[in-house]
């Protein structure tokens, strides 16, 4: 029903994008279509620049522009506390709560057998690693509270058990089942503040 196959093509694209359907494509794409050149261009030359040149940091594997992100970088954090979270999202939500001033680690997922993803496919290793090079001295798992977040926790766990850290798990502020994203700012906050010894699997 499309009048142009380039627009239907590019309301294809659009559509594929996470929340997007045909119908906000077919908006989005007419929008653009009503832009001068230069407007469009600038707009596609931003998103190839961000898949080209936006790089992850080499310690917590967070999103950055340079090789060590500025949360890494900044020598006010505390270095001893390491926050563990499944996605960058969780990384700003956490930031955004301005209750927390260590670092993070960033797995990139949560262990999901039905899904196909295993241990070895997020980063839980370079996670021991950093512990077992010395002066970390809490890990606090802030992953959602689902069936999945709860297998990596105690995963987490087990692998951590060798070395002298403390490990402690966000408070159950979050309601079981929600992702940690879209938690308000004052529960996530007060989840974080009021953590507590992780026990393993409850």
């Amino acid at each position: 029903m499309y009048p142009s196959k380039l627009l239907e093509k590019s309301v294809g694209e659009f559509a594929r994008l996470p929340g997007i359907g045909r119908k906000t494509a077919l908006r989005l794409v007419l929008h653009l279509l009503r832009e001068d050149a230069d407007s469009v261009n600038r707009f596609a030359e931003t998103i190839a620049e961000m898949k080209r040149e936006i790089k992850f940091c080499r310690v917590c594997h967070n999103i950055s522009d340079t090789e060590l992100c500025p949360i890494c970088a900044d020598p006010r954090r505390d270095t001893s506390v390491v926050c563990v979270v499944e996605n960058v999202q969780d990384v700003m939500a956490v930031e955004n709560t301005q209750q927390f001033h260590g670092l993070y680690h960033v797995l990139g997922g949560t262990i999901s057998p039905m899904d196909g993803v295993g241990p070895g496919d997020i980063e839980i290793d370079s996670l021991v690693a950093r512990v077992a090079e010395g002066g970390v001295k809490e890990v606090i798992l802030a992953l959602s509270p689902t069936m999945e977040g709860d297998a990596t926790n105690f995963f987490i766990s087990r692998k951590l058990a060798p070395y002298a850290v403390k490990l402690s798990v966000i408070a159950r502020g979050v309601a079981v089942g929600d992702e940690l994203e879209y938690a308000d700012e004052v529960t996530l906050g007060r989840s974080i503040l009021n953590r507590t010894p992780f026990a393993g699997v409850s």
